[in-house]
């Protein structure tokens, strides 16, 4: 399982844990006045508020038929009674007999917002009546949590367009302005995320172009053509600054991975690396190849494999096509 993946489950499963108690004594007093729609709503209605977060009501019948109105802080909206609600995400999957399940987040068409939908299955004498549904605001269940832990960076590896990679073999790398003067563009980058506080870079190659992302701004990014990068006075426009303690790569890994950059765009005349970038913040490698596939690593993982890894793959990929 993906860090992401677990990340999500654990905060589904805080929710519901939440909200089982609650939700299973609220059905016990629902299933006591159904299916008075009316008697349903004051249960409901005085449920609510021991619900964190909770902004919506409502309850069902076993054919997917709103029995109950639109429960709100604001008071009952009797509109949706008698709705049909079986379009609804949640009621194409397995519904819970017992207890409580979460549905995936959806755009609810009462609130228009994105939500997670809390069912809870009502019975009475072992006979299923119908269930309650507790919608969450997705904003509201975030506003006070942090961050989710950075992902573990492992090697991912993403096609591109077919157009592209069926032609690759027509075609040969023509040398670009930045492969003129590679040796001192990648001199240059490397000296800016060693001493002048750049975080993020991505070079492109083919076009000639680098995007530097900073500590200083980190919700923009700068923007250089080749001349600009070989200029010797471009670091004069970055403040000089100390290599950050929380970068996860070590500063003496940039030059090697800004060489690897290099072999990589040279090692093949028709598979070759179109754009690369690194951050040093979460050690992260992109690469972007004339197939249009791109590759995600850490620098560790990158500079374990030598140029007889690439050219390998380059030469197995071809003899495929």
């Amino acid at each position: 399982m993906s860090t992401l993946q677990q990340t999500i489950l654990e905060k589904k499963a805080a929710l519901a844990e939440t909200v089982g108690t609650p939700l299973g004594q609220l059905a016990e007093r629902v299933a006591s006045v159904w299916p008075d729609a009316d008697a349903i709503d004051q249960a409901l209605q005085s449920g609510l508020p021991t619900l964190p977060h909770c902004h919506l009501l409502y309850a069902w019948d076993v054919n997917g038929i709103e029995l109950s109105s639109m429960v709100r802080a604001a008071g009952p909206d009797a509109s949706w009674r008698g709705r049909d609600l079986n379009d609804r995400p949640y009621l194409k999957n397995h519904l819970p007999f017992k207890g409580v399940m979460l549905s995936s987040v959806y755009l609810s068409q009462y609130t228009h917002d994105h939500v997670l939908t809390a069912l809870q299955a009502v019975s009475h004498d072992n006979r299923l009546l119908g269930f309650i549904a507790a919608d969450f605001s997705v904003n509201d269940l975030l506003r006070d949590t942090k961050l989710a832990a950075a992902q573990v960076v492992r090697w991912k590896q993403f096609r591109g367009d077919p157009s592209v990679r069926g032609t690759v073999f027509m075609q040969t790398r023509t040398p670009s302005l930045f492969d003129e003067h590679i040796d001192d563009a990648i001199e240059q980058i490397g000296r800016l995320m060693r001493e002048h506080g750049v975080f993020h870079s991505k070079i492109h190659l083919s076009s000639g172009r680098c995007s530097f992302w900073l500590y200083d701004e980190p919700y923009g990014y700068r923007l250089h053509d080749v001349e600009e990068i070989i200029n010797p006075e471009l670091c004069l426009a970055y403040p000089v600054r100390p290599y950050p303690a929380s970068a996860k790569t070590p500063a003496s890994d940039i030059d090697r991975v800004l060489q690897q950059f290099k072999l990589l765009r040279f090692a093949d005349d028709t598979l070759y690396l179109r754009s690369g970038s690194l951050n040093i913040m979460n050690d992260m490698v992109g690469l972007t190849f004339s197939c249009d596939g791109s590759h995600y690593m850490s620098v560790e993982e990158l500079l374990s494999h030598d140029m007889s890894f690439w050219i390998g793959t380059s030469l197995q990929s071809r003899a495929a096509s």
